[in-house]
């Protein structure tokens, strides 16, 4: 059995491959090849775009991929969503798409578009939303650098944001969001039905989002004397509950648990003004729940 999997090529390409290092697979990408090396052999991937996988997925060319919600949106796709796999390029959340215009614009709403023309990538799912809010406008499909357009070659835009900062940057407003998206893990319908494919796409599911579940976190181990467990307990965080086992000497604990890393820093030397000792800081590939 081997599943034919598609990994997106552009903007999430770098942040998809070290989610799978997390998860324990080593995905080698060559610039002369389409084809990207894996180190499992049930697993063959395929570098696709992700505005283009949903397709692929669907025709059965291939029988999973990992594309953004809106690409599925746009292309009204028929896949099984195996999985919502919360990251993305910059900031490992949702993305949205959202209606900008110039600063300077008197533009307020989609009502006020009217008329107008609107430069975009997501061309279906952009008229489709103006089709909800009862607005004729002309959508322009945008070949790149969408952000520039406005006021000149566009009276608005609509573009994905993490951020905002680019559009701030552009000297650009929000004024509505048209959708939120996320990467999901999705599978050609047959392929799903197929029970070695399924289970493969569910052993991929458990390991990849405890790959995602363990961006941020830190595991933290220490010793403590029995006088001073309450005291180092308390500095932890009230929510956690760690495991407590005893050493060799019958006075002594072993204290060890996941923490959030950004507020280890400050934890830490408190940890060690408690009673402490011996405490071990390190780092997270997966926390499967």
């Amino acid at each position: 059995m081997k599943l034919k999997l598609g990994i997106p090529k552009g903007s999430l390409e770098n942040a998809t491959i070290d989610l799978f290092r997390r998860a324990g697979f080593a995905i080698t990408v060559s610039t002369r090849s389409y084809f990207p090396a894996i180190d499992d052999p049930e697993i063959e991937c395929m570098m696709i775009r992700a505005q283009e996988m949903a397709r692929y997925v669907e025709d059965g060319i291939l029988d999973a991929g990992l594309t953004g919600r809106d690409w599925i949106e746009e292309n009204e796709a028929s896949v099984v969503a195996v999985a919502d796999l919360i990251y993305a390029k910059q900031s490992f959340g949702k993305v949205r798409w959202v209606l900008a215009v110039p600063e300077a614009s008197a533009f307020n709403s989609a009502q006020d578009l009217q008329g107008k023309i609107i430069a975009t990538e997501l061309v279906g799912a952009t008229r489709r939303y103006l089709s909800r809010n009862g607005v004729t406008a002309k959508v322009e499909f945008s070949w790149g650098a969408t952000e520039v357009k406005p006021p000149v070659l566009a009276d608005a835009i609509v573009e994905v944001t993490e951020t905002g900062s680019s559009l701030r940057a552009n000297k650009l407003r929000i004024i509505d969001t048209v959708m939120e998206s996320n990467t999901q893990l999705i599978a050609n319908g047959k392929a799903w039905e197929d029970a070695a494919k399924r289970s493969k796409l569910e052993d991929l599911r458990m390991l990849l989002e405890g790959a995602i579940n363990a961006l941020g976190k830190v595991g933290l181990m220490l010793n403590v004397h029995n006088r001073d467990l309450q005291a180092v307990l308390s500095q932890l965080p009230a929510l956690k509950r760690p495991t407590i086992s005893h050493l060799s000497d019958e006075e002594w604990l072993a204290v060890n648990t996941v923490l959030d890393e950004s507020t280890v820093r400050t934890i830490i030397p408190r940890l060690k003004q408690a009673g402490a000792q011996g405490i071990v800081e390190y780092p997270l590939n997966k926390i499967v729940l």
